[in-house]
């Protein structure tokens, strides 16, 4: 089986090849990992010590970060080495101060995972939530390098738990411990002879606590806000601007929007402000206005979405008219802010709970989105009482990045 993978793997990576000629995403994931080795030369040498941290995403890196920061407090002098999987994750982090080299992930190929392990050397290995590299891990085992999986998730559907996934569970085997969100998790590990499980939550939610100790304020967010009762609208895909443009088209003048869309590409920046009626300024023109006069604001730059979930009375979170579904509700939740968001989230724990508890509100139509919004405007009351579940069940499960460290620390 693993001969059949790593061809497949090649034969994939052709493709990518070709496909990078006429996709930009694609033309980043290929040319991003062309000096991953000669970056490596660079930075690390021989006598160093390092700790390797891999994250498919962007949501992976933002999950693992409160673990990243305790490890680099508890081992100043090893060099953190960040690795990502996507171009998605890689354009926005790759200039982070919390590594000291951040890097794609060269593909899974033996060849790779020999040369990259040897060049990074790493004490300690964290992969984050998911992504099982077969080659990797059987390296990191060949080697006895101590690895483990942070906020992990695993579903009945998965691989592993199948007849046929003998060659994905043997992949497992190179994990000293696995930390998972919960109890699903780790009965389906323990059903295929994985004991060394504990059930350790979701290092998010310690990340969204952090948020709430550093400065959010934004002066021109203050300006444009006005005092009035603002939406904020982050992570917005096409089917969830669908409806949100009809509602604000027909929203009373005593309202506010700030739209924060998931794609920031200038075509569609310019389609989403051409299908808004109401005055729109954009991020980008903000110097050139009185922030005051408009009523929707485009954000259309990236790293500041989470400070401006601070000003916001309500929060719609987009993705969930897509697949896999729903973005990062506790952003928005840890300030204390009520959650509306689409019909897709049952495989995110975390906003399935809160609707469970109230705090979160699904809509599925425009009918429903509707309602849910002018509930939460004239209803001061129940949006209230809304935010305070959301703060709430944000503080009740912190701990997660504690309770991975301390089990870490005493069995070294």
């Amino acid at each position: 089986m693993l001969f059949l993978y790593n061809i497949l793997l090649i034969f994939a990576s052709q493709v990518v090849k070709i496909l990078a000629l006429f996709n930009t995403k694609m033309k980043l994931f290929v040319d991003g990992r062309k000096e991953v080795f000669s970056i490596l030369q660079s930075n690390i040498h021989p006598k160093d010590k390092s700790i390797w941290f891999h994250a498919a995403s962007l949501g992976e890196y933002e999950q693992g970060l409160p673990v990243i920061e305790k490890i680099k407090t508890q081992y100043p002098n090893h060099k953190i080495v960040l690795t990502f999987f996507s171009p998605s994750g890689y354009e926005v982090r790759k200039s982070n101060s919390i590594a000291d080299v951040t890097i794609y992930l060269p593909l899974d190929t033996k060849s790779n995972a020999k040369k990259f392990i040897k060049a990074v050397q790493p004490e300690m290995v964290f992969f984050i939530k998911y992504e099982y590299w077969p080659n990797y891990l059987n390296e990191l085992k060949k080697l006895k390098i101590k690895t483990y999986l942070i906020s992990g998730v695993f579903r009945e559907k998965q691989a592993f738990f199948k007849w046929h996934g003998r060659f994905y569970r043997k992949a497992l085997t190179a994990f000293d411990y696995f930390f998972v969100q919960n109890e699903g998790s780790k009965k389906l590990l323990n059903n295929i002879g994985f004991y060394n499980v504990k059930i350790s939550g979701d290092t998010r939610f310690d990340r969204v606590v952090a948020i709430l100790e550093k400065d959010n304020s934004l002066d021109f967010i203050e300006n444009f806000k006005n005092n009035k009762t603002t939406i904020v609208i982050g992570s917005s895909w096409p089917k969830d601007d669908n409806l949100l443009v009809n509602y604000i088209n027909n929203a009373s003048l005593d309202l506010k929007f700030i739209i924060a869309p998931h794609n920031i590409h200038k075509s569609e920046i310019i389609t989403l402000q051409s299908l808004i009626k109401k005055e729109t300024v954009l991020f980008s023109e903000k110097e050139k206005h009185n922030l005051a006069d408009f009523q929707v604001f485009i954000i259309d730059t990236i790293g500041i979405l989470t400070k401006i979930y601070s000003y916001a009375d309500i929060a719609y979170v987009g993705g969930g008219f897509g697949n896999p579904g729903v973005h990062n509700i506790l952003e928005p939740a840890t300030f204390g802010v009520p959650v509306v968001i689409g019909p897709n989230y049952s495989h995110f724990a975390e906003a399935t709970a809160l609707v469970h508890q109230g705090g979160g509100t699904t809509i599925s139509n425009q009918n429903e989105l509707n309602e849910a919004f002018h509930n939460l405007i004239f209803n001061e009351d129940e949006r209230h009482e809304k935010g305070h579940i959301c703060a709430t069940f944000v503080q009740m499960n912190k701990g997660a990045t504690d309770v991975i460290l301390k089990h870490i620390f005493e069995n070294q």
